[in-house]
Formats: structure tokens, C-alpha cells, sequence
């Protein structure tokens, strides 16, 4: 008969929550659980994730490709196309919120569990190293912004200070995250405010800015990708922040997805109406054009910065997945110090083939994760080990390469959206393995 160990004693479970040293002298626990399952005593009210998930979608390139997709349409397609791929995000990361609530793991941990461990390798190198380009993009984009703002003629000292500095939050955890949500988002939202007045005045009312005409140069397919892309490598990584939530499945699934659609729809419009009204689709120089340079400076590196630690959080918790370590911290400087060498050599100026590789080979994991969530473990928590799992798992494996393949086809073949095409055939393989009970595994237990 298996004896079972006493739980731990409340000084233990104190230490284990708080990060502090231990009674026994060991190391302390990442208090993020960044290589384990978050307990129900360190869970958060469901409006603190809400916060977070805002802070992280008020994001400057979102408006940066609404405007370069609004100068293909005509305004009142473009808005049917930019509430088309936010509601695809809602429902895409609600799901997923909703799995890692459940389960209390990160994005990479469940990958672990779907795919095995090889496979969670995997979603860890191309979860970790696109949050590592957007880091990236978004620290070239502030050198950008701040340079031009004040006529400096060089831009790499703000690159590297304010690399530095977006990680601090990250590197505090999921509270620092959310104290500078709360500070970012009321400036951004009268940002948009001001730029919708200013852009309406310019063009003459709501029935000016309906009249533009497009280039039509961009298929609605490829408009589709660039406008999912821009959130779909952060939104398959909701799971970092959902996992902290101790809401009901249902409440977690309902506010994730209204703040997603809410806000990825909001930065699409007001990076579309300053794109329609002035003919200018960088978000950056549009701002310059309409004399706010100096509130744009203050309002944007807030934005900007609640952007980047989400993402300095994401590669830290996929980096101690991928060489399995108890904490986050070493991986996310590591990763800042990557990111701002890449944001010196001008990386922010390939953000739209940057978009098209995040939309072909990210989604179908997310399809994969939802399909083998609703399918083989019926909503719940599996309760598998995380340490003892095989290296790779058939159907999982499986239902990615299927869905990245045909994503990676109709990007060839400029045929649909590869992004949600890939997200369904992932989905549906997933679901299709789980039911007829192929679960097999292709490697031995280590």
C-alpha cells in the first residue's frame, strides 16, 4: 500500500507561493510557476487577467498593419474585415484561455502534454523566438517614435535603454504586468480618442471617411493573415496569464474574448481611420503629421511598454520550458538582450513577412491544443505528469504538421487565410485522432 507524504506545512506552502527560500534550504520556487501547474491558493480574480489581456492588445503594430491594410479597401470593407479577424482572435485565445485555466498551465506546458516532450521543444522554439522578434519590433518601433520626436538623428540609445527598461515589469511577474496595464491603458484609449476627432475633422465626418476608395492591392485573404498575425503568436500564449484565472470556464471564456475582440477590433479602426483620412498607413508618421509628437512620445511608450514585458513573460516561461528550469528570470534577459541587438539592425522594417511566417506556423498549435482539450480530455484537467511523458506523441505531432502544411499551401497558393485554415485543419485532426482513440505514442519513455 502507497503511503501518502502530509502536506506541507503552512511556513512550506508560504515559501512555495511567495518564491522565498524554503525550510529545507532549497532554491526558491518562481512564484509565476513557470515549469508547473499554478495552485488554486495562487490563483487571480478573473479581472485582473482582463487587465492584463488589454494592456498586452493595445499594441502600436496592430494599428501600424490596420493602416497598411486599410490603404488596399475601401473603408467600410475594411471594417467587415477587421471584425472577421477579431473575432477569429476572440474565439481562438478564449478557448485557449480557457484550457490553461483549467489545467493552470502555460501555453508550452500543454503543448508538452499534446505533443510530448520533443514536440513541447518545439512549441517553446517558435512560441519563444516570435515573442523574441516581436520584442524585437516593437523596441525598433519606440527608437522610431521617441527619435523622431525630438529630431535626434540616431535612434539605437533608445533602442537599448528602452529594452532595458520594458523588461523590468516582466521580470517582476504577473503583478508588475498588471500595475502597468492599469497606467497604460486610460492614456492609450485617449490617444485613439484624439486621432478619431482629428482624422474625422480632416476628412470630413463619418461620411468623408466612408467615401475613400482602396488601392486594391491586397487580397482579403492576405488582409485576413497580416490583421490575425499581429496577435496570434501573443493570443496562443494567453495560457501564461488564464492559467493565474480562477473564474468558471464560462466566465473565462466570455471576458477573454470581449476584451480580445473589443480591443484588437479598436486598434484595427483607429489605425484604419488615420490611414483612410490622411493616406499615411504608419501609425508612427501619422502621428507626426497631425502635430502630436511630443503626447504621443508619453501616451505610446506606455502602450508599448505593457506590449513588451507581456512578451519578455512569454519567452522567459517558453525558455524554462525548453531547457527545463525552475525559473523564468535568466531567459528573459537573455531574450531582451537578443531582441534589442535584432531591433539595432532594423528588424521593425520586415514586420509584414515577420506577420505571414507567425500566421503560417503558429496557429495550428493553438488548433491542436483546442481540438485535444475539447476532444480527449473533455474540457478538464488530464492530470498527467508533466515529467513523464514521451517524447513524442502521434496525434498531436500529427495534427500540427497537418495543419501547418496546408496553412504553409494556401500561403503558396495565395488561396484564403492561411492562418484560420490552418487553425481548423489542426483543430479537426486533433478531435478527428482523439475520438477514433489513435493515442499511440512513436517513442519509449526516456
Amino acid at each position: 500500500m502507497t503511503t501518502l507524504a502530509p502536506p506541507p506545512s503552512q511556513p512550506v506552502r508560504q515559501a512555495q507561493e511567495t518564491g522565498a527560500s524554503r525550510a529545507d534550504g532549497s532554491p526558491p520556487v518562481d512564484r509565476d510557476y513557470p515549469a508547473t501547474r499554478v495552485p488554486r491558493s495562487a490563483r487571480r480574480p478573473t479581472l485582473s487577467l482582463v487587465i492584463v489581456i488589454a494592456g498586452f492588445f493595445f499594441y502600436t503594430p496592430t494599428m501600424v498593419t490596420g493602416g497598411g491594410v486599410a490603404a488596399s479597401f475601401a473603408f467600410g470593407p475594411y471594417l467587415g474585415l477587421a471584425v472577421t479577424a477579431a473575432a477569429i482572435l476572440a474565439v481562438y485565445i478564449g478557448l485557449l484561455a480557457v484550457a490553461s485555466s483549467r489545467t493552470g498551465l502555460t501555453t508550452v506546458l500543454l503543448s508538452r502534454l499534446v505533443l510530448g516532450r520533443w514536440g513541447g521543444k518545439w512549441a517553446s522554439i517558435i512560441l519563444g523566438g516570435t515573442q523574441i522578434g516581436w520584442y524585437a519590433i516593437t523596441v525598433g518601433i519606440l527608437g522610431n517614435l521617441v527619435s523622431a520626436a525630438f529630431g535626434w538623428s540616431v535612434a539605437w540609445p533608445v533602442v537599448i535603454v528602452g529594452g532595458i527598461l520594458m523588461a523590468t515589469t516582466a521580470y517582476l511577474g504577473f503583478k508588475g504586468i498588471e500595475v502597468i496595464s492599469w497606467i497604460s491603458i486610460p492614456l492609450m484609449l485617449l490617444l485613439c480618442g484624439i486621432v478619431l476627432a482629428q482624422s474625422l475633422d480632416h476628412i470630413g465626418g463619418w461620411d468623408g471617411l466612408l467615401a475613400v476608395e482602396g488601392s486594391g492591392e491586397m487580397s482579403a485573404g492576405l488582409a485576413i493573415t497580416l490583421m490575425v498575425g499581429t496577435f496570434v503568436s501573443g493570443g496562443t500564449q494567453i495560457g501564461n496569464w488564464s492559467r493565474f484565472d480562477r473564474g468558471t470556464p464560462a466566465r473565462v471564456f466570455t471576458l477573454t474574448a470581449l476584451a480580445v475582440i473589443v480591443v484588437q477590433f479598436g486598434m484595427l479602426f483607429f489605425g484604419g481611420v488615420g490611414a483612410a483620412a490622411y493616406g499615411e498607413p504608419d501609425f508612427v508618421n501619422l502621428l507626426m503629421s497631425m502635430g502630436l509628437a511630443g503626447a504621443a512620445v508619453l501616451l505610446l511608450v506606455a502602450n508599448l511598454w505593457t506590449t513588451n514585458d507581456n512578451a519578455a513573460y512569454a519567452f522567459g516561461v517558453a525558455g524554462a520550458e525548453l531547457f527545463e528550469r525552475k525559473s523564468k528570470s535568466p531567459f528573459i534577459i537573455a531574450g531582451v538582450a537578443i531582441g534589442i541587438v535584432l531591433a539595432l539592425t532594423g528588424v521593425a522594417d520586415a514586420m509584414t513577412g515577420f506577420l505571414v511566417l507567425v500566421g503560417v506556423v503558429i496557429p495550428p498549435l493553438g488548433g491542436v491544443l483546442i481540438g485535444t482539450f475539447l476532444t480527449a480530455w473533455r474540457g478538464r484537467d488530464p492530470g498527467l505528469d508533466l515529467e513523464d511523458q514521451p517524447r513524442l506523441k502521434v496525434p498531436g505531432v500529427a495534427s500540427y504538421l497537418a495543419g501547418a502544411a496546408v496553412a504553409v499551401l494556401c500561403n503558396l497558393l495565395s488561396w484564403g487565410s492561411p492562418a484560420i485554415v490552418g487553425i481548423i485543419v489542426a483543430t479537426a485532426c486533433a478531435a478527428a485522432l482523439s475520438w477514433t482513440g489513435r493515442t499511440r505514442d512513436l517513442a519509449s519513455h526516456a
